[in-house]
Parts: structure tokens; C-alpha cells; sequence
């Protein structure tokens, strides 16, 4: 398990656009609601939390399912 603040030397280094994004108010606001609706539905590992009306940021419980990996990301192309 990698210890926090421990980056793999043999990595490939981050392009300055993709530091960017990820530093982005955005991908910011992305990442934390997902990881909002995980830490509410706390789905077992190997899951994805699926989001039943295809909102990201709806994480009302009645809105989010646990979905194995494959099949949430196969729901989420047909959009």
C-alpha cells in the first residue's frame, strides 16, 4: 500500500496541462462530490457508486445504487 505523499519513481511525470486541471475549481468540485456519494453510501470494495439519474452532483441517498465497476462505466457511455 503507498504511503502518503509517496510518488513511484519509476511514474511517468505529469504534464503541466493535466497538474492544471486536476488544480481546476471544476475538477475540484468533481472530485469531491464523488467522493461525497462514496463516503454516503459506503459501497463494498469492488463497486462504483452508480447515480440514477445521471446527475454527478445529485448525491441524495435515493438517488445513488452500488454497481460493480464494469457495469456502472457501461450505463454511463450509453449517455
Amino acid at each position: 500500500m503507498p504511503v502518503k505523499g509517496y510518488r513511484d519513481p519509476n511514474a511517468k511525470p505529469r504534464s503541466k496541462r493535466q497538474r492544471k486541471y486536476n488544480l481546476s475549481k471544476e475538477q475540484t468540485a468533481r472530485r469531491s462530490s464523488r467522493n461525497k456519494a462514496r463516503r454516503k453510501l459506503k459501497c463494498p470494495a469492488g463497486k462504483d457508486v452508480h447515480h440514477k439519474d445521471g446527475n454527478p452532483r445529485n448525491n441524495k441517498r435515493s438517488n445513488l445504487a452500488c454497481s460493480s465497476v464494469k457495469k456502472n462505466r457501461s450505463k454511463n457511455k450509453r449517455r
